[in-house]
């Protein structure tokens, strides 16, 4: 198991790496001379930070969610594996906030051209930025998925385990609400199409994550997760897409021309992800799926392998998406 999760995480890690490159390379501009600079540091540091908080906020999600996916109808084959998940969902949502914080001083870094950045910088920042009063309240939120799933390490299912996926869902609302839909002309609209694609959008990753890494080596409980997970995704995946296209439909008019910006470029690399995932989910649905419910063994680890990547690249591309304008 060791050596699944390590090249999994590395593999979805390097993924959204080359999101970030590639979305960076098309939305570059060229400095203005004589304005202040942060610095290479902030500057590529600050899309790395918002990476990680993105990932090990899926990872919450998703290790969250892996109790519902598998039931909870057989705790004695299922406890061995849950209580791995729950300690694993301790570390994430601990990475979570420190994310955050680091995303937190580079912003403040960032808005002050400088990276030299104090206490009272900081604490400026988020009393005057929207996203730096967001960043505080991802990382609170987080640490309160940390605590309980913590608690859910000594206590079990005590903890309900969708009283900690509902923490984690929520945990991802603050960012978005400070994004480019603060701006559109219906607010109301955007800013619930913008909350939903971001929940979808973890749970999907994220549970396919925790069900290829943990249950991939039992057969039992992979045959009755992965069902539950299929259906989750299509969910998932439609709710994804309208919501992306709504949000670029309002974000680019009224010309919609997504070849005349790199905003527009970066939206349509996130559509290929999105048709390749179809793909891909679909693979895996309509293939392997027979084969997984009847305990056989299946290619599932390496074609959800290749989900993941791509999930990782539309990550690293949604990162660019919240740092361009779209003009």
């Amino acid at each position: 198991m060791t050596g699944r999760v390590g090249w999994l995480v590395v593999l979805l890690g390097l993924a959204g790496l080359v999101g970030v490159a590639a979305g960076s390379a098309v939305t570059a501009v060229e400095p203005i001379p004589g304005l202040p600079d942060a610095g290479v540091v902030v500057r590529a540091g600050l899309p790395v930070a918002r990476l990680l908080l993105d990932l090990a906020a899926v990872a919450t999600v998703g290790l969250c969610l892996l109790p519902m996916l598998v039931g909870f109808d057989r705790p004695r084959n299922a406890e061995p594996t849950m209580a791995l998940a729950r300690r694993a969902a301790v570390a994430a949502s601990v990475v979570w906030a420190v994310a955050a914080v680091v995303a937190l001083v580079l912003q403040t870094a960032e808005l002050r051209a400088s990276a030299d950045v104090s206490f009272g910088a900081v604490a400026d920042y988020v009393a005057t930025v929207g996203a730096g009063k967001a960043l505080v309240f991802v990382a609170c939120l987080a640490l309160v998925s940390a605590v309980l799933c913590g608690l859910a390490v000594r206590k079990g299912d005590a903890v309900p385990a969708e009283l900690r996926a509902a923490v984690a869902l929520f945990a991802l609302l603050p960012l978005p609400v400070t994004g480019h839909a603060t701006g559109w002309r219906w607010h109301d609209v955007t800013m619930i199409s913008m909350e939903l694609h971001v929940m979808a959008a973890a749970a999907w990753t994220g549970g396919l994550g925790a069900v290829v890494v943990l249950l991939a080596a039992n057969r039992s409980l992979l045959a009755r997760a992965v069902p539950r997970f299929s259906r989750l995704a299509t969910v998932c995946v439609l709710v994804v897409g309208l919501s992306g296209v709504f949000n670029a439909v309002i974000e680019l008019a009224p010309r919609f021309d997504l070849f005349a910006t790199g905003y527009g470029i970066v939206v349509l690399l996130k559509l290929g992800c999105l048709v390749a995932l179809g793909a891909l989910g679909a693979h895996i649905r309509f293939r392997l799926l027979p084969g997984i419910r009847s305990h056989r063994r299946t290619a599932l680890v390496t074609w959800a392998g290749a989900e993941l990547a791509v999930m990782g690249l539309a990550f690293g591309l949604a990162v660019v998406l919240t740092r361009v304008p779209a003009a």
